[in-house]
């Protein structure tokens, strides 16, 4: 094809070169001659199908190919003339578009064929259906512009060829949107909007009805390639996925044509998306009932979707429910009737007037060799009792489009002449300046509709949405919604989902998915090998969600939150701290509150009873500080209760370790001073002034200091603080202190175990003494659950998860608390409230007599 259109434009511009030198032309080969024409001041060219395919001839290439037979009249082609005829009629009558010139056409038939238009073409610019020879080349072209052709192949072909020359061509059908390409189709412009919107139109529509997996039949053609190559773009933009996109064409073979039914057959899609023409589904419809091909959604383009000869043709209603875009229905004043009014056309013109009779009213003129059911045409039948394709004026839209073509020829002419009152003159413009000033017209028609081209020659894209609904037996075209390409994106689309009705007459939406839309809580993963809309599901990870339906990743919570069970929501993580509301901080309260009553308890006895021999005797003094010292360290454990905060932090570890070094420093002490007293008892000692009251209390105080040197170099170096930790549980937060510096935590713990283990030792050596009432032993005791518990505390506190790492470091208080507290002090206690007896100075030293 494009051999062709390369030696056409050489052809031209040797015809070009020829006028330059005052040559002359003369006619090669056979002259064509309009089927419609009418003469004019200007003439307006038209091509249009007037017949739907040709004769298939072979050819030797022996002999010249004879011209092409045209057969099977299409009545559409003649509604879309008598359009323009009726166009030109009401400019020439107009007194204000126009005046004082009048128009004429010349319609041409291309016989749907491409190499046949652009011939068409050529005629209208050269004229060469004039067989005159030895003309002046030097003429103007014959038309003004050219109106046609219908189908988008054709009219490509056709513009290919006469845009070199500046020459405008409008077509009123064609929406490929290769042709709003202005670098290869300078000169095409149309009145119906481009497939490009149509294409996006159609995507979102789909996606609107939630269907992501679809099948397409396409018409093999650039009209229906183009067609689906941009719904494809679009649908994929959109996250809609064709399982196969089928070409057709009807001259396809029937091995061909059953690889699509099969193709479809074995799909899972259950919507096709079909860029075809009413002539493609007059083959399939049949084809499709034979294989039981039925059930499916069609999706359907203005080609067909509004055609009442498709609806006709549906006889076993596999089309029943589709649904697709069809151009806004339009009103022209006066249009219908002048289309059922052959009376133009019988005069416009003879020679295919005469088959066009024969084809509506189904008779025969001629009466040779007809057969006996053959009905002879009268001349006087009357299209009022006929119901077929030419009445039927579902394309009236369409009817409109070349209505306005012709308008949109005359406006520009009207402004290019400078027409007032009347035209100054009746001369035809040259082609680039006429189609400079047609690309720029704007004006309104009668019936107030607004008409202007973009910078691509198209109009502004609207549809309506198009429902096929079966009444009584036949199919309905229902408008269920409309779509506008010049809105904003979300108000684009408007679609009344109740006035639908689907596929074997549901209410319910069909529905045509690869894969099922995956939940909140999971995520798509896409299947190996195919589309993006065919996936699995995969839960969301703990910690990760996904709030959304289909979506494509999970997201991670912050670190305060976590995944609820269903994974589609982030909750606030539990936060975990031993609280004085929950059982075991009540317990542990109740204990360390009860420790320091049963201290102060025996405080008390201890002050009542302070001038008794076992009060003297056991180092009264270092007993109250050693209870004072043991309260404070029953009350220290409360600090570990509760919502850590840097004070509590800081505090519970530093008072921990402060009062009970001052509790072992004490126990140390009473330990010292009954070795002490031991040796003073021994003749010549004289050990006890080393060891009096003062050096008690200064060992004490020493001791202390040392521990409290140590808390306050941890503090000021790296103090304990509050911290989330958020490694230990997945699910929730443990608030909890951190040790900051971990040396000063084991200093201050190694410091107490030192001191404790030197007691033991001390202790552990004294208690055999020779003593009535011998203190050492209860010490040894002491000393001994002190040191068990705190051996046992570090694999515990190690080991122990969240809240209970502090409940073991408060069991380990308690514990060590209350060993020392009833290994020193119960005895004593015992012996001054139950027997007071013992309570005198010679049953402490031994002396009293046993019987």
């Amino acid at each position: 094809m494009e051999s062709i259109f390369t030696l056409l434009h050489v052809v031209m511009a040797i015809i070009k070169f020829s006028s330059t030198n005052g040559t002359f032309c003369s006619l090669q080969g056979q002259p064509v001659y309009p089927q419609l024409s009418m003469e004019g001041d200007i003439i307006i060219g038209g091509i249009f199908p007037f017949h739907r395919t040709w004769e298939l001839t072979e050819v030797s290439y022996m002999v010249k190919p004879s011209p092409l037979k045209c057969m099977s009249l299409d009545f559409r082609s003649f509604q879309f003339s008598q359009s323009l005829l009726f166009a030109v009629e009401e400019i020439n009558n107009s007194s204000s578009l126009l005046p004082g010139v009048s128009l004429g056409y010349k319609l041409y038939d291309t016989c749907s064929s491409t190499p046949m238009g652009v011939r068409m073409a050529m005629a209208l610019i050269n004229g060469n259906e004039n067989s005159n020879l030895n003309e002046q080349c030097t003429k103007p072209a014959q038309v003004q512009a050219i109106i046609g052709e219908t189908h988008s192949p054709v009219s490509m072909a056709i513009a290919n060829s006469v845009g070199s020359f500046s020459f405008p061509v409008m077509s009123h059908y064609s929406t490929c949107e290769c042709l709003s390409d202005k670098k290869k189709y300078p000169s095409f412009l149309r009145t119906v909007p481009s497939d490009y919107y149509q294409s996006r139109a159609l995507a979102e529509m789909v996606k609107h009805f939630g269907w992501t997996w679809v099948g397409g039949i396409r018409r093999d053609d650039e009209y229906g390639n183009s067609g689906m190559a941009a719904f494809i773009e679009a649908a994929e933009q959109l996250g809609v996925c064709l399982e196969y996109s089928l070409p057709f064409f009807r001259t396809y073979s029937q091995e061909k044509v059953l690889r699509i039914i099969q193709q479809i057959k074995s799909s899972t899609s259950r919507v096709i998306v079909a860029f075809v023409t009413y002539w493609d589904l007059e083959i399939l419809l049949d084809v499709f009932y034979q294989h039981n091909i039925t059930g499916y959604q069609w999706v359907g383009t203005e080609g067909w979707i509004s055609d009442s000869t498709v609806s006709r043709l549906d006889k076993h209603k596999i089309l029943q429910g589709a649904i697709g875009l069809a151009i806004p229905k339009t009103k022209v004043t006066g249009l219908k009737d002048f289309i059922l009014d052959i009376n133009p056309l019988q005069s416009a013109g003879s020679a295919i007037f005469n088959e066009f009779w024969e084809a509506l009213f189904n008779c025969k003129y001629t009466v040779q060799n007809h057969s006996e059911d053959t009905t002879v045409c009268t001349g006087q039948e009357k299209l009022s009792e006929m119901d077929n394709e030419f009445t039927d004026m579902s394309l009236m839209p369409i009817f409109s489009n070349v209505y306005k073509a012709v308008y949109a020829i005359a406006h520009t002419l009207h402004n290019l002449l400078g027409c007032t009152q009347t035209c100054p003159t009746k001369k035809q413009p040259d082609p680039l300046t006429f189609l400079e000033q047609l690309k720029r017209v704007h004006f309104k028609t009668k019936d107030g509709e607004e008409v202007y081209f973009d910078k691509n020659g198209d109009p502004v894209a609207k549809y309506e949405i198009i429902n096929w609904q079966t009444v009584e037996d036949h199919h309905e075209f229902v408008t269920v919604g409309f779509y506008d390409s010049s809105s904003l994106a979300h108000n684009r689309l408007a679609i009344k989902m109740a006035s639908i009705v689907w596929v074997q007459y549901t209410n319910q939406v069909p529905v045509s998915v690869c894969s099922e839309s995956c939940p909140p809580g999971t995520r798509k993963a896409v299947q190996k090998g195919k589309p993006i809309c065919c996936f699995d599901c995969i839960p969301c990870a703990e910690g990760e969600i996904s709030n959304m339906t289909d979506s494509i990743k999970c997201e991670q919570c912050y670190q305060d939150f976590w995944s609820n069970s269903h994974k589609n929501e982030c909750v606030k993580k539990e936060i975990e701290f031993l609280s004085y509301e929950e059982t075991m901080g009540i317990l542990l309260t109740a204990v360390s509150i009860t420790g320091t009553f049963l201290t102060i308890i025996i405080t008390i006895i201890f002050f009542r009873y302070k001038n008794t021999p076992i009060v003297k005797a056991n180092n009264s003094e270092l007993s109250f500080l050693l209870l004072f010292s043991l309260a404070l360290c029953f009350l220290c454990s409360l600090t570990f209760i509760g919502q850590p905060s840097e004070w509590s932090c800081m505090l519970r570890h530093t008072a921990f370790g402060i009062t009970f070094v001052l509790c072992i420093s004490c126990v140390l002490g009473k330990t010292i001073v009954v070795l002490m007293a031991f040796r003073a008892t021994l003749p010549g000692s004289n050990v006890m002034k080393w060891f009096g009251p003062p050096q008690q209390r200064l060992s004490v105080l020493a001791f202390t200091l040392i521990q409290v040197l140590i808390c306050v170099l941890w503090l000021t170096t790296s103090p304990p603080f509050p911290f989330k930790n958020l490694k230990h549980y997945k699910e929730k937060i443990i608030l909890e202190c951190q040790l900051g510096s971990a040396i000063g935590f084991w200093a201050v713990l190694g410091y107490i175990g030192l001191l404790a283990l030197l007691c033991f030792i001390l202790a552990f050596l004294a208690r055999k003494l020779p003593d009535k009432f011998n203190e050492a032993k209860f010490i040894t005791f002491s000393m001994l659950i002190f040191c068990a518990v705190w051996i046992t505390f570090i694999p515990a506190y190690v080991s122990s998860p969240g809240k209970f790492t502090v409940a073991v470091e408060i069991f380990a208080i308690l514990a060590s608390s209350f060993g020392l507290l009833f290994c020193i002090f119960l005895p004593k206690c015992y012996t001054i409230i139950l027997k007071p007896e013992k309570n005198t100075k010679k049953q402490i030293m031994g002396k009293v007599p046993v019987n």
